[in-house]
């Protein structure tokens, strides 16, 4: 019995971590008879990212906090369509309209399910406005925010899922 507390002890920080290490790695970790003070972690499995999503992530990274300016198309300030227009030219060589209006009809549309890394996620925030923002992942998409500029948000978000409108499939992943 004590041993099964020491290792649930030794294992529960492992577990909620996040880490990839598995459950049978964490068993070898403690039961070596390792006995020096650093102990060597091999990850067995880290997803890799796709080659758009690296450049998405890139081009976010690149205008974190951008300000969000109506009809800007530079980092002095940017509106949603033109960050999208310009990510799809600059990181992955795709022409798409400068207009949200325009950009909302580029595509097929997909389902929220089915929502996959560079696909233009769109709301309606008005009567006649609409903002647009690039799927990422686990519901995460890049776009201006009139508020904080350039980030990353998710459509769980209360304003996003009152306002969620479609999902467009532009590229072909």
């Amino acid at each position: 019995m004590k041993k099964a507390k020491k290792y649930l002890i030794l294992t529960l920080p492992l577990l909620f971590s996040g880490c990839s290490l598995s459950l049978q790695s964490a068993k070898n970790l403690f039961n070596s008879s390792n006995n020096t003070n650093t102990i060597s972690i091999k990850k067995e499995y880290e997803p890799q990212k796709s080659e758009i999503a690296k450049a998405l992530l890139s081009q976010y990274h690149e205008w974190k906090g951008v300000k969000y300016r109506y009809g800007g198309n530079s980092k002095n300030g940017i509106d949603c369509s033109a960050f999208i227009q310009r990510t799809f030219k600059s990181k992955l060589n795709v022409k798409i309209p400068r207009t949200t209006y325009y950009q909302s009809r580029v595509g097929k549309k997909v389902s929220k399910k089915e929502a996959k890394v560079g696909d233009l996620v769109f709301f309606k925030t008005g009567k006649n406005s609409r903002h647009v923002g690039i799927y990422l992942d686990d519901g995460r998409f890049i776009h201006v925010s009139r508020k904080k500029g350039v980030i990353i948000s998710t459509l769980d978000n209360v304003y996003f899922k009152k306002h969620f409108w479609k999902i467009q499939r532009v590229l072909e992943n």
